[in-house]
């Protein structure tokens, strides 16, 4: 029997790509402004370190449901802060960091093979989740485009564009899947990041009606609380695939390991170093923002998240990230999240203050 390798079946992993503009760069006289990748850079609240530290010593397995302290933290966080509705302790189900469940989502619900839409321009791991469980995909921003499909990705604030979906395209959605019997999985991960938008998430009631079924939000603490390393994210919606998740998940071993629930607690019960983080935010995209208007850049959406999604009059995608190596500036092209972003680049604001005023005083140096 001859085996077909997965990996060979698979895009080629993006960053992996652009190594030859990295080097580039990197060779700037006053190093790389990496603005490539949106990991955090800023320290975990004391809090959650000081959570993580006093349950380092448990021994025994984890649950795969989660404490009923993360649970209940969950379901408090996201109706507090996003004023999501219709959940309780048995529909909500922490994640090994949302890449994760992402990846995995096709094949843990059982949809090998089927027709799994995601958007047009998109997060890639929708796309290699889908290939890993051999389904067919398609990209769409509209339900009409996704005629057939057993899951829908959706992604608001979306990554790379920012882009905020509103209550009446949601509401779209969740027709469209009580018309077909759909799943919808709606990845939140930036909803903490509102700038000039405010995200709406798919369980709150204005886009339910107070019917979670067949959707699911996909949430982070990865972002707002600078928890990428703690890997911790979870998942919340309709009951049924909460407990059809569960059960894949406990034979398959995918559990958040015990210490990291106990942090993910401490970050879910306070608010206050959320919001200090969307004010550092705030501040290094206002800053990046002007100097790239000034420096001849249209950006376009962006009204939440993380990133800024930027073109050159006449430029593409990697016309535009070689434009801005040569600055020492190292962008991720457009074209990483599907043809429809091969004239944008998506730049991040995950650098430190420091590296975001070189970015800034490099910009001002080639004004247009």
């Amino acid at each position: 029997m001859t085996r077909t390798p997965l990996g060979s079946q698979l895009p080629d992993f993006p960053w992996d790509t652009i190594a030859d503009v990295k080097e580039r760069a990197a060779a700037h006289p006053d190093g790389i402004v990496d603005l490539s990748v949106g990991t955090p850079v800023d320290s975990v609240s004391p809090a959650i370190q000081l959570a993580l530290a006093e349950n380092a010593a448990a021994p025994g397995y984890p649950q795969t449901m989660g404490t009923p302290e993360l649970r209940d933290a969950i379901v408090a966080a996201l109706e507090r802060r996003y004023n999501a509705a219709g959940l309780g302790p048995s529909s909500v189900l922490p994640v090994v960091g949302t890449k994760e469940a992402i990846a995995w989502l096709p094949t843990t619900l059982g949809l090998c093979a089927a027709r799994v839409a995601i958007p047009e321009v998109a997060y890639p791991t929708y796309e290699v989740g889908a290939l890993i469980a051999g389904c067919e995909v398609v990209r769409t921003d509209t339900p009409e485009g996704a005629s057939g499909a057993s899951l829908v990705f959706i992604n608001s604030p979306s990554n790379p564009t920012g882009q905020v979906r509103g209550v009446d395209e949601l509401r779209a959605w969740v027709a469209f899947a009580r018309e077909t019997g759909a799943i919808i999985a709606s990845d939140e991960c930036y909803m903490g990041l509102a700038w000039s938008a405010d995200p709406v998430s798919i369980l709150d009631p204005r886009v339910t009606d107070g019917d979670n079924a067949n959707l699911l939000a996909i949430h982070s603490l990865s972002k707002t609380s600078n928890m990428a390393s703690y890997r911790a994210g979870f998942l919340a919606g309709d009951e049924s695939l909460i407990q059809e998740l569960l059960l894949v998940r406990k034979h398959a071993g995918l559990m958040v390991p015990g210490p990291i629930q106990h942090a993910m607690v401490a970050a879910l019960v306070d608010d206050t170093h959320e919001e200090l983080q969307r004010l550092i935010y705030a501040k290094r995209r206002a800053l990046l923002l002007d100097a790239l208007i000034r420096a001849g850049f249209t950006v376009d959406h962006s009204e939440a998240g993380l990133y800024l999604w930027a073109r050159r009059e006449g430029a593409d995608a990697r016309e535009s990230l070689h434009w801005l190596a040569q600055r020492g500036i190292l962008a991720a092209p457009g074209d990483f999240y599907g043809p429809s972003g091969d004239n944008h680049v998506r730049i991040g604001l995950t650098a430190s203050d420091e590296r975001i005023a070189a970015a800034v005083s490099r910009l001002a140096q080639t004004e247009a």
